[in-house]
């Protein structure tokens, strides 16, 4: 039987931490969070911060950067660098205000899986769009299912054409749910 695997998101509950965009080490935000969720390795930016947008209890996982980069603490990171060693780079980052150690989390794979049949709604990109940069690539995707087939051993990565995704496999999943992960919420793909 295929891997099942899940969206990981953030579980947004009133009282908890709201994270901002990153900062790089001028305090500055940074410019492009695409690189982020490209489904590729990062470059090094030196230290970088993340602001606390709202206060309140802060999780072990939580989203950046318009609600599309994991930052997690430290003993999340530890359970994907061990679960996932090949399809995660792990950057130390400082969340302002908390002595915690917490790191950003990148899916280093990028794997053209989307099932447009099996998935609720697609809209792509066209011509008349008059956005050549994106022409081909989702331009939204409601009840997305995968083809399990095409991905392969990769436990953890950004779906082509909609990297807003970030998918785990149920192995990872299950690790988040056993440790009791805060923050975390699952849509199966």
């Amino acid at each position: 039987m295929p891997t099942r695997y899940f969206r990981l998101s953030e579980d947004v509950q009133a009282g908890s931490w709201f994270l901002g965009t990153p900062l790089d080490g001028q305090g500055q935000e940074l410019e492009d969070m695409t690189e982020f969720t490209s489904g590729r390795p990062v470059h090094a930016h030196g230290s970088m911060t993340v602001p606390v947008r709202e206060r309140g209890r802060p999780r072990d996982f939580s989203m950046a950067g318009a609600g599309r980069t994991p930052v997690v603490h430290v003993r999340v990171a530890t359970l994907f660098a061990e679960l996932a060693p090949d399809d995660v780079q792990l950057i130390p980052v400082e969340v302002q205000g908390f002595p915690d150690q917490y790191v950003m989390l990148v899916a280093t794979k990028l794997v053209r899986c989307i099932d447009d049949k099996a998935s609720e709604e697609i809209l792509v990109w066209k011509p008349e769009d008059e956005r050549p940069d994106k022409l081909g690539q989702y331009r939204s995707v409601y009840g997305m299912r995968i083809d399990r087939t095409k991905v392969g051993d990769t436990k953890v990565f950004r779906t082509w054409g909609w990297p807003v995704a970030f998918i785990v496999s149920e192995d990872i999943k299950v690790a988040l749910e056993r440790a009791k992960v805060t923050g975390a919420e699952f849509e199966e793909v």
